[in-house]
């Protein structure tokens, strides 16, 4: 490369407002650990919990897990501000009390957020509207994947089978409690209850009976700590099976890792944030289920990558029954680049080792297009 040449720009932007703020700083030190330095010049920019942009460390090491501590990382206050762009792909820099000065240009954006304020259409329409191209889903897909009722209606409406729920908005809590707790108590048996719009497992209860309405009032308003609209989902018995999801690079069908299944650790009643992150919870790659299951599987990831107008890559999480149907349980438009993630582990199975798939994530988003594509 002659000194003329400047490296491809790339700004990993980690961190963010949602509760998932922390496995969001450990996803990006695993991706900064291996972009090709030789090729890409990173930019870290990190988003405090409080929301302000700042120049941050790239190390690898200040952004894992410490197994001994079971601590996790954070953005802190940095003597920076990066501020987001003020002009197509020029992202600025300002140190306190003084004027902003233009970083540089910004080819490609990675940003890995997960959960609302980031993974949800936000930070998608600025890019958009600031002419930058970014990895994963767009505005209108990040949004109605973030929002597990608008996604389930989506997916519905093209033929996919999901779990039963009921939607609970703050106005029904408030003023029509009856009638919701009713709904609730329809589904029968044990009802899982979750914020409608959050991540990594943040939020969720188990309600053993939907028709105890003590529990369902206290697992409601411990979701509502995190969301003002709440899902509650008809508890079913199956294998969690999860498939990853990577746009074309020929722009034909999207390709489908092979599945993995989900074993929970023991202790953990489901898979919540604890026993994901912190735990010995582990997978099988392939899942060990009927072959003819595991072409249903991957063609229905496809389907719903497709339903949801997702791009760059995504993650399908899905219950196989013992009568052997296929529901869709949720849908990451940024999966989790944890080590211990589901997301690279399945590829890696599936021939596309972790260095490959961040290579992969780049190089689709710098091919794709500014504006309505």
């Amino acid at each position: 490369m002659s000194s003329e040449q400047r490296k491809t720009r790339v700004a990993v932007v980690f961190g963010g407002r949602s509760s998932e703020h922390q496995i969001s700083c450990v996803t990006a030190g695993s991706v900064m650990s291996v972009i090709d330095r030789d090729r890409y010049e990173v930019v870290p920019v990190g988003i405090t919990p409080d929301g302000n942009w700042v120049l941050t460390s790239g190390d690898p090491g200040e952004l894992r897990i410490d197994a001994e501590t079971r601590t996790l990382p954070s953005v802190g206050e940095g003597t920076d501000l990066a501020l987001p762009f003020d002009t197509a792909g020029q992202l600025m820099v300002a140190e306190p009390g003084q004027v902003p000065e233009r970083l540089g240009g910004v080819d490609v954006v990675l940003p890995l957020l997960h959960g609302p304020f980031g993974e949800d259409g936000t930070v998608q329409g600025l890019f958009e509207m600031m002419g930058v191209r970014y990895a994963g889903a767009g505005v209108f897909s990040s949004a109605a994947a973030m929002d597990k009722v608008f996604m389930k209606s989506m997916l519905l409406g093209n033929g996919i089978p999901t779990i039963e729920y009921v939607s609970v908005t703050g106005r029904q809590w408030e003023q029509e409690r009856k009638r919701v707790l009713d709904d609730i108590a329809e589904l029968g048996g044990g009802v899982f209850v979750k914020p409608a719009r959050a991540g990594s497992s943040v939020g969720i209860t188990r309600v053993p009976d939907a028709s105890d309405t003590e529990a369902v009032v206290a697992a409601v308003d411990a979701a509502r700590e995190h969301d003002p609209k709440v899902l509650v989902e008809a508890e079913v018995s199956g294998r969690e099976i999860e498939c990853g999801v990577l746009e074309a690079e020929d722009g034909g069908v999207p390709d489908v890792s092979q599945p993995a299944e989900i074993h929970v650790a023991e202790g953990f009643d489901f898979y919540d944030f604890e026993a994901k992150y912190l735990s010995t919870s582990s997978l099988t790659i392939p899942a060990e289920i009927p072959e003819e299951a595991v072409g249903r599987l991957r063609a229905m990831a496809a389907d719903v990558f497709e339903a949801m107008g997702c791009e760059g890559l995504a993650r399908v999480d899905f219950f196989y029954t013992e009568d052997g149907r296929v529901l869709v349980n949720e849908l990451n438009t940024m999966p989790g680049f944890t080590p211990s993630s589901a997301f690279p582990q399945m590829w890696a199975a599936t021939g596309v080792d972790y260095t490959a798939l961040v290579e992969r994530m780049i190089s689709t988003a710098l091919r794709r297009s500014v504006g309505l594509r």
